[in-house]
């Protein structure tokens, strides 16, 4: 969304703040509202009848749109949402989404492409998790977030925001055992460093091998 886009929405909701880790709504919730990320990254996921968080959604990032389905078809949440980070979000109840969207047909048409990518990206995922093995998933997400969030410094290509093990484990489908694992695989032949607890992609080509 643009500067304009952004103050359009801010007009019809309220700001609220999650703290990392904190749930912005969970399963099953009515959903009667949607939210604009307006700083901060926040987690689509799951629960499976064994406890096991699995992520179903990319991570969703400053400017987009997030719970628009549910709210446009008036059904229950089919999954969680959780703060990666502090997380600021302008909330719009789905009365006050209704006049935004009649006001303002631009941003309707960017819901409508937004929901468009989700779809493509629901389906990436399943092809990510059937096709490639964790270290490719592992090298393919590392990959994805440098390009997403990454900041160029002296030593490499920084992600700029961080993930425990179990965080990624949880968005690639697998163990945080696994994950650590193929961290230190992935350090020992150069391809990323992780110094104070920060990522850096010092080889994308090397990474890029892995995605097979």
């Amino acid at each position: 969304m643009s500067k304009e886009e952004e103050s359009c929405i801010l007009q019809f909701g309220t700001i609220m703040r999650y703290h990392r880790g904190q749930v912005i709504f969970s399963e099953s919730d009515t959903a009667d509202r949607i939210y604009y990320i307006k700083e901060g990254y926040v987690r689509i996921f799951r629960v499976t009848p064994y406890g096991k968080k699995v992520t179903v959604g990319s991570i969703r990032s400053p400017g987009q749109l997030m719970g628009l389905a549910e709210t446009l078809y008036r059904g229950d949440r089919t999954c969680f949402a959780s703060a990666i980070n502090e997380v600021t979000l302008v909330v719009v109840r789905n009365p006050q989404f209704m006049d935004l969207l009649v006001k303002y047909p631009a941003i309707a048409i960017k819901a409508s492409i937004t929901l468009a990518i989700r779809m493509r990206e629901a389906e990436q995922i399943i092809e990510e998790i059937a096709c490639f093995q964790v270290s490719g998933r592992l090298a393919m997400f590392l990959v994805k977030m440098a390009k997403r969030m990454g900041v160029e410094t002296p030593r490499g290509t920084k992600i700029n925001f961080r993930l425990t093990h179990e965080e990624i484990a949880y968005m690639i489908g697998t163990t945080r055992q696994n994950v650590t694992s193929l961290l230190n695989v992935f350090k020992e032949e150069n391809s990323i460093a992780i110094e104070d607890k920060e990522l850096y992609i010092l080889d994308f080509d090397k990474l890029n091998n892995w995605i097979v």
